[in-house]
């Protein structure tokens, strides 16, 4: 039995205005959606610098992208860098150039993406299935905590997943919803962006594979095939490709250190590092039991609901969405039998993931059982920030660790984030459950941005380590850092010798090399981290500068352990100046 109180209009059902398919309608839609995703995603814009682990590489290879005026072969600290293409950085430049900021520039791509993505969602499944379902799967997409979180950071991911998402859409418009061939051509070209982007960026084209085989088992379709255009659209994915790699391969032609960058990233850096990668190593089910289940929160929750409605579009025949679960699978699968795993990689999948799940959202938002799921949920995460304040509150100690390592006392964004999530719970309540939940999303990460991001920033940033560094070094003329962490040559003022690029990989000659390099020239000091110390600078001179990044540093000078010197390479050391230099 109804009660009265439900008999109204929830606010959640006012805003999807069901039965009303006006452009002003669209309009409104798209206005919400926006807005919405600025508030989940551009809180706290402009507020911090990059922060590792890959924020600052990223930063400092756009950087000096724009001070060199060579967009075709990245380089970080004056070293060659071949883990990833140039299109992401490409992107990162542009924003650092348009704005003339970097700590707007560096988390506008993501921020864009993230926008892009779900305008993409909302208007591919408007035209499948209506404008209520579309506002719907794009409104879920953005509660969705995996793709949300990733769009407030600099990772090449966030922007991977939106040329993999454009990549889809122009692909089903043909494939789906068409015919629309030019649309389905530049499904293939995006895809092209995306391998210049990151190597998986063909995976888009595999929703062909589930496509050709309903196709061929008489699913409906409004095209009878795609291979006739897909000659076309092979093309069109080389030529975008070619947009970097033909350039690319006659500048590496002259050899040296630029043949080896060609081979490192066509080679090692994606058949190698997919099949045998030397970090990241997890387990097979790591994606299934420590990913999906919570960090694509909430759409993996309403799964008990949607299975059945899934199994029965396959029995129905539904082309649309069952392309779209099978290309979910595919992704999972892909990156699950890689030996390097991280969560941000199944990113792809999360917009697809929606879409698949939007046609039945608009019943099951509706209903009084998920309501209280999206409120448990919302609950759930105002009740862990509240006894987290009470644990800091309680444990002095435990507060003083956070504030030694991270420069922020942390009872009071715990505090701040548990009222506001709490007052619009109370506000919304069940009634507007998923209403609540958002609410309770936009709380957290609003603190995050305005309260959290400025306090911690010198920290995170390694502002305050390149502070003191800088202060201790001033007195020697040339200063080198040895283990040299992207973050701080992209705080440092000063000019520095680093000794190559991830030396983390050969941390004994890394040492040895700074060693070789300080003992040929007086005047000379190292940043070094206690490990690199104790292996080859034991008997020098040194200043402890304290922590960051989780290890002790320490300014070195004098006489470096003889043996490291022998051993040490002096032609290692790269010169980098900083465009702010002095």
């Amino acid at each position: 039995m109804t009660r009265a109180g439900d008999a109204a209009p929830t606010v959640f059902e006012r805003l999807l205005r069901p039965g009303r398919t006006s452009s002003r309608d669209t309009l409104l839609d798209v206005c919400f959606l926006v807005g919405f995703a600025l508030l989940l995603m551009a809180t706290g814009l402009g507020l911090r610098d990059p922060w590792p682990a890959d924020e600052p590489r990223f930063a400092l290879v756009a950087q000096d992208m724009l001070r060199s005026g060579d967009w075709l072969i990245p380089r970080v600290g004056g070293d060659l860098y071949a883990d990833k293409p140039p299109f992401f950085f490409w992107t990162l430049a542009s924003a650092m150039a348009v704005t003339g900021s970097m700590r707007i520039g560096f988390l506008l791509p993501s921020l864009l993406a993230g926008i892009g993505a779900t305008l993409l969602v909302y208007d591919l499944l408007r035209r499948a299935r209506g404008r209520e379902v579309a506002l719907c799967g794009a409104f879920v997409l953005l509660l969705t905590f995996q793709f949300t979180w990733q769009m407030r950071q600099a990772q090449i991911d966030g922007v991977l997943c939106f040329l993999t998402t454009l990549s889809l859409y122009g692909l089903l418009r043909h494939a789906v919803l068409g015919p629309a061939p030019g649309w389905f051509i530049a499904g293939w070209a995006v895809a092209g962006l995306g391998v210049i982007t990151k190597g998986v960026g063909f995976l888009p084209l595999l929703v062909l594979v589930p496509f050709a085989v309903l196709v061929r088992r008489g699913w409906p379709a409004p095209v009878p095939g795609v291979g006739h255009l897909s000659l076309a659209g092979v093309v069109a994915m080389l030529v975008a490709i070619s947009l970097w790699f033909v350039p690319m391969m006659v500048a590496t032609s002259a050899g040296g250190d630029l043949l080896a960058y060609r081979n490192e990233i066509l080679f090692q850096q994606t058949v190698t590092r997919y099949a045998d990668a030397w970090h990241h190593h997890e387990p097979l089910w790591y994606y299934f039991v420590n990913i999906i289940p919570l960090f694509w929160l909430p759409l993996t929750a309403l799964v008990p609901w949607l299975w059945p409605r899934w199994r029965a579009a396959l029995r129905e025949r539904d082309t649309f969405t069952t392309v779209l679960l099978a290309w979910v699978v595919i992704v999972v699968v892909f990156f699950t039998f890689s030996t390097g795993k991280r969560g941000l990689y199944v990113l792809p999948a999360v917009p697809a993931l929606a879409m698949a799940a939007a046609p039945w959202l608009p019943e099951l938002l509706r209903a009084r059982a998920t309501r209280r799921l999206a409120v448990g949920l919302g609950a759930a995460i105002v009740g862990f920030v509240a006894l987290a304040a009470v644990y800091f509150a309680v444990d002095g100690k435990a507060a003083e660790r956070i504030v030694r390592d991270f420069g922020l006392q942390p009872l009071l964004p715990l505090a701040i984030g548990a009222v506001l999530g709490g007052a619009v719970l109370a506000v919304l309540r069940p009634r507007d459950g998923w209403l609540a939940y958002g609410g309770v999303l936009v709380a957290v990460f609003a603190t995050i941005g305005f309260v959290v991001y400025p306090r911690i920033d010198a920290v995170r940033s390694g502002r305050a380590l390149m502070e003191r560094l800088e202060q201790a070094s001033a007195g020697f003329p040339e200063l080198g850092l040895a283990s040299a962490k992207e973050q701080y040559l992209l705080e440092l003022h000063r000019p520095s010798y680093n000794f190559g690029h991830a030396r983390w990989r050969e941390r004994e000659a890394e040492a040895a090399d700074a060693a070789a390099w300080l003992a040929e020239r007086r005047g000379r000091a190292v940043l070094v981290e206690k490990r690199t110390r104790e292996a080859c600078f034991s008997q020098a001179k040194a200043i402890d500068l304290g922590r960051a990044n989780r290890q002790r540093w320490y300014l070195v000078w004098g006489t470096p352990d003889p043996d490291c010197v022998r051993r040490g390479d002096r032609g290692a050391a790269r010169l980098y100046m900083p465009p702010n230099a002095p």
